[in-house]
C-alpha cells in the first residue's frame, strides 16, 4: 500500500528521486501517465497492467471511452529507477501537471501522484473543506 505525502524536487535533468519508502515497490519499474486534477500518476508495472486492462476494456466506439484511452495511454511512459531511486519525467507530463522544481509525491493506495507543490496545497485546502460532505454522499449512494 502506497501512503504518505513527501516534498521533493525535480533536478535540471527532469529527474525526481522517489521517496525512500516507495522505492522497493518500484524496483521492477514504473509507468507514468497523466493524472486527473492536474497531476502525474505513477504505477508499479503490475498495477499498470491491471489498470491498463480496465482502460482497454472501455468501448472504443463510445466517444468517452476513446477519450479516456487517449488520455491515459498516449501519455504513458515506462521508466526504471536508477540506483539512487531517480526517475525521469517526460516533458509532456511536466507540462500536463505544471511541474517545476518543487513537487509533492503522494501515495494514494495503489499509485503515486506527483503534484506541483502549490497545486497540492490548493488540493489539500479543497479536501479539508469538503471531505466530510463527499464521504456522506458516497455513504448515501451505497444505501
Amino acid at each position: 500500500m502506497l501512503v504518505g505525502a513527501f516534498e521533493h524536487t525535480i533536478d535540471d535533468k527532469n529527474r525526481l528521486t522517489l521517496p525512500a519508502r516507495f522505492r522497493e515497490s518500484f524496483a521492477e519499474g514504473i509507468v507514468l501517465t497523466r493524472g486527473m486534477d492536474g497531476c502525474v500518476y505513477a504505477y508499479t508495472r503490475a498495477e499498470w497492467d491491471r489498470q491498463a486492462g480496465e482502460f482497454a476494456a472501455l468501448d472504443s466506439l463510445d466517444p468517452d471511452g476513446r477519450m479516456l484511452k487517449r488520455f491515459f495511454f498516449a501519455s504513458a511512459a515506462d521508466d526504471q529507477p536508477d540506483r539512487q531511486g531517480r526517475i525521469t519525467l517526460p516533458q509532456a507530463l511536466l507540462r500536463h501537471a505544471q511541474l517545476d522544481r518543487d513537487v509533492v509525491v503522494a501515495g494514494v493506495y495503489d499509485h503515486l501522484e506527483i503534484w506541483n507543490r502549490a497545486t497540492w496545497s490548493e488540493q489539500l485546502q479543497s479536501m479539508e473543506g469538503s471531505a466530510e460532505d463527499v464521504a456522506q454522499r458516497i455513504a448515501a449512494a451505497r444505501d
